[in-house]
């Protein structure tokens, strides 16, 4: 059991995306979104949903392989910090995607996502982050990981519901469960 928490400050599209890339990239993986204004992410059950109706022993340990996706529902993590726990210690990887104006879980190492602009536009982070190159040639900032361009077809797949096979971007996040 591995879990990560991710944030993207500057970029909401990234800041949906790079959830799902970091949790395809261990295998069989759960992505919790702990945003309650977070996206409208695939599927039909919530962090919400299951606090309401309380968790059963399938909903706390994956049933198949692949990548599944908790969005929020409106619920704030203090409300479901010990089911969150219970969801981290029954997963073999779990993402906990962090809002913009969230702090994340002290307790959990957490990978800031910057898109890689020029002109200074944002703030420049203090510790090695990753970096999503938005199609200007420039080098990473104070280390850290660069991304590979973010494809169409990655895209496209990922909000879609599906993991798609054989994506450079996906491998690379695999660096972080290193």
């Amino acid at each position: 059991m591995a879990a990560l928490a991710i944030q993207t400050r500057e970029d909401g599209l990234l800041g949906a995306l790079a959830p799902l890339g970091l949790a395809a990239a261990a295998g069989t993986a759960l992505v919790i979104d702990l945003d309650p204004d977070g996206p409208r992410y695939p599927g039909t059950g919530s962090l919400a949903q299951l606090v309401s109706d309380q968790p059963r022993r399938q909903d706390l340990e994956p049933t198949r392989s692949g990548l599944a996706v908790l969005r929020n529902g409106g619920v704030e993590y203090r409300e479901v910090a010990s089911l969150v726990s219970a969801l981290i210690r029954g997963w073999p990887a779990v993402v906990l995607r962090i809002g913009s104006g969230l702090r994340p879980p002290p307790e959990l190492a957490t990978v800031t996502v910057h898109p890689l602009l020029p002109g200074g536009l944002f703030e420049a982070p203090e510790a090695p982050a990753v970096y999503q190159p938005m199609g200007f040639r420039m080098a990473v900032p104070g280390g850290g990981l660069m991304l590979p361009p973010l494809t169409r077809r990655v895209v496209g797949g990922l909000l879609g519901g599906n993991v798609p096979r054989r994506s450079r971007w996906i491998r690379a996040w695999g660096a972080l469960w290193d």
